[in-house]
C-alpha cells in the first residue's frame, strides 16, 4: 500500500509564543489564535490593565497566557524583558504606530514616532528573539503584522507607508542571515481591518469608498482574517516560508 504524505500540523501544544501589541484589535486575535492552538502565550503591551482583562478571558477559556506590561519601543526594556523570559518559539509583533498627513505637512516628530515604533522596535525584538533561538539551539518563527502599505503607496501615508516598505527590506535580509539556523521571518500584510482604530477611517465616506474601490473582494478586513494567516505562519504547516509577506489585502496589491 502507497504511503500517503501526512499533512503538516498547525498545532503549537508544548511552543511558547509573545505576542506584542496584544492588548485589542489584530495584536489580540493573534494571541488568541495562538492561544487556541495550544501555545503559551506572553501578551505584551503598554496597557497593563487592560492586558489584565486579556488575559484572565483568556485563561477563563482555558487558555494558557500571562501578561507582560512592556513598550517595546524602549530598547533597555525591551532587553531585559526578552533575556528574563524563557526562549520564544513564536514570536508575533503586532506593535505599531500611525500618524496619516500628506507628505508635505508630516513633521519629523511624526517621522521619528512613526519609525521608532515600527522599524527600529521591529527591528531589535527580531534581533533580541533570534538571539535567544541561536542560543538554545533551536529555531523559530518571527513574524511582523506589517501592511499592504508596505508594498504600495496610499493616501496621506507617506511616513506610515516608508516605515512598512523598511519593515520588509528588513525582513527579507533578517530571512538570509537566521535561515541557517531554522530561524523564519515573515510578514502578514493586511488590507484595513476594521477595529477601533481604524473606524474613523470608514466613518470618513470618500475614505471608505476609496478603501472599497481597491479592494477587489466586496467587504473590508475582520480581525479573524488575520488570525488564520498567524496561526499559519506560526505553526509547522509554513516549515518552507521565510522572507516573505502573507498578503491579506482582498486583493488590494493584485494590480
Amino acid at each position: 500500500m502507497k504511503t500517503l504524505p501526512q499533512t503538516p500540523k498547525f498545532d503549537l501544544t508544548g511552543k511558547r509564543a509573545l505576542v506584542t501589541g496584544a492588548s485589542s484589535g489584530i495584536g489580540l486575535g493573534c494571541a488568541v489564535a495562538l492561544a487556541e492552538a495550544g501555545a503559551h502565550v506572553v501578551c505584551a503591551a503598554r496597557r497593563g490593565d487592560v492586558l489584565e482583562k486579556l488575559v484572565s478571558a483568556m485563561t477563563d477559556k482555558g487558555f494558557s497566557a500571562e501578561a507582560l506590561e512592556l513598550d517595546i519601543a524602549d530598547q533597555l526594556a525591551l532587553s531585559a524583558a526578552m533575556k528574563a523570559q524563557e526562549t520564544f518559539d513564536v514570536v508575533l509583533n503586532a506593535a505599531g504606530m500611525a500618524r496619516h498627513a500628506p507628505a508635505l505637512d508630516a513633521t519629523p516628530e511624526d517621522f521619528d514616532a512613526v519609525m521608532n515604533v515600527n522599524v527600529r522596535a521591529a527591528y531589535f525584538l527580531s534581533v533580541e528573539a533570534a538571539q535567544g533561538m541561536i542560543a538554545a539551539g533551536k529555531g523559530g518563527s518571527i513574524i511582523h503584522i506589517s501592511s499592504q502599505m508596505g508594498h504600495v503607496g496610499g493616501i496621506e501615508r507617506s511616513v506610515y507607508c516608508t516605515s512598512k516598505h523598511a519593515v520588509e527590506g528588513m525582513v527579507k535580509a533578517m530571512a538570509v542571515e537566521w535561515g541557517k539556523a531554522g530561524i523564519r521571518i515573515n510578514t502578514i500584510c493586511p488590507t484595513f481591518v476594521r477595529t477601533a482604530l481604524t473606524q474613523p477611517t470608514f466613518d470618513n465616506p470618500e475614505r471608505f469608498a476609496w478603501i472599497m474601490e481597491k479592494i477587489k473582494l466586496p467587504r473590508v478586513a475582520e480581525v479573524e482574517d488575520i488570525m488564520g494567516a498567524a496561526l499559519f505562519l506560526a505553526s509547522d504547516a509554513s516549515g518552507m516560508v521565510t522572507g516573505t509577506a502573507m498578503m491579506v489585502d482582498g486583493g488590494w496589491t493584485a494590480d
